[in-house]
């Protein structure tokens, strides 16, 4: 089981999902290296920094996990959270302009992943199948579409495109909607999110590769939508299972430490070792690395810590009123 202390230093305010952290470099300029296909997150120096210089970011954050620590599993009478989606399309190509069914196929999925109802749920082993999520009460429709044609040929991780000023296109009231920004191109970077911390700040919300949208047309091996379903994750306060750190913590109890990420198509059983512990680790779960199809499952503890932030008093209660 995890340690349940943690270290405000440590918190995540932005999580940015790329192929390969070792080959992709993005520059002042939004340009990027040669990338080869292997998912990661460069968001650890993003957020020491941002805490180091916040002092308002980090009072956030320690609100947020003092709800979170203490909250008891209770959103709303029906136990369900109905979060409703802006769906902002930036694009250059026609390929770019993502077709309203794939728009609506991404939010099937994602309601599918939090609902445990994806038909990939089977493959959970006996062994997680105690702590699985299941349901996690949370759902998502679709309010609007917005599209703006744009010249932008690529995108970086600096919120240029959440911003009509720098060519893309403004938030839709982020305190009560999820928006969600679909680019064309990001290079190496298959999407991010901003943590519950940023709740109704212009910024706010998820945005993703069109490549890496929904299934139909998407690019393997990150072709099941689970790119939108781990940031979503984010989101609503999950971080990446291994802590970002080797055998780090990711504040949920029954979640397996593991020494760091997972890549690909793991075999299970998969064993590491921490603290002089053999653990079999849970490479399946939604906030890894592993390829979309790979990944199938959120922990019970994860219902809870995403929970606790749309709560009547959670950073993103505005999202229960629209």
């Amino acid at each position: 089981m995890k340690k349940t202390f943690f270290y405000l230093a440590s918190a995540v305010l932005l999580a940015a999902c790329s192929q390969n952290p070792e080959t992709e470099t993005l520059s002042e300029d939004n340009s990027t290296t040669t990338v080869s296909a292997r998912r990661s997150c460069p968001s650890e120096e993003i957020r020491a920094e941002l805490l180091k210089r916040d002092a308002g970011a980090r009072e956030r954050y320690a609100n947020i996990e003092a709800v979170a620590n203490s909250f008891q599993g209770k959103v709303l009478a029906d136990g369900t959270v109905d979060i409703p989606v802006v769906v902002n399309v930036l694009y250059k190509t026609s390929a770019e302009n993502i077709s309203d069914a794939r728009i609506a196929e991404q939010i099937a999925i994602l309601n599918a992943d939090f609902g445990g109802t994806n038909t990939d749920a089977s493959k959970i082993p006996t062994e997680f199948s105690g702590v699985k999520a299941g349901d996690t009460k949370v759902r998502f429709h679709l309010v609007k579409t917005v599209r703006k044609a744009t010249t932008k040929t690529k995108w970086g991780t600096n919120d240029a495109m959440k911003k009509s000023s720098t060519g893309g296109i403004d938030a839709t009231t982020p305190n009560s909607y999820f928006n969600l920004w679909i680019v064309g191109n990001m290079g190496g970077i298959l999407g991010y999110a901003t943590f519950p911390e940023s709740s109704g700040l212009w910024n706010d919300g998820v945005v993703i590769a069109a490549p890496y949208f929904g299934k139909t047309g998407a690019t393997a091996p990150y072709n099941l939508g689970r790119t939108a379903t781990h940031e979503v994750g984010h989101y609503l306060n999950l971080r990446h299972i291994w802590g970002d750190a080797s055998c780090g913590n990711d504040l949920v109890a029954d979640t397996p430490t593991q020494t760091g990420a997972n890549y690909g198509k793991p075999t299970y059983p998969l064993y590491n070792t921490c603290s002089g512990t053999s653990r079999s680790v849970m490479f399946m779960n939604y906030m890894d690395y592993v390829d979309d199809a790979a990944m199938f499952m959120f922990s019970a503890g994860q219902k809870v810590r995403a929970q606790s932030v749309l709560t009547s008093t959670g950073a993103r209660s505005g999202l229960r009123v629209y």
